[in-house]
């Protein structure tokens, strides 16, 4: 069974990275193709993120650690 806390979902990481300030500018940031995940254009801002997968955005690499 999955513990709800295993992930964190893309808008809310980006949210929490300050590369972004609200959800709607999540949604449109992700949507223009400006995040990638593991290496691959990610376009679905609800993408479960889970520990040691890797964002790339405004030029900055993040490891996600929750």
């Amino acid at each position: 069974m999955s513990d709800e806390k295993d992930f964190i979902q893309l808008d809310q990481f980006l949210k929490h990275q300050n590369l972004v300030g609200s959800g709607g500018e999540a949604k449109h940031f992700i949507r223009d193709g400006n995040v990638s995940v593991n290496g691959e254009l990610e376009t679905r801002r609800g993408r479960k993120l889970r520990n040691g997968d890797v964002v790339e955005a405004n030029g900055k690499r993040f490891t996600v650690t929750i």
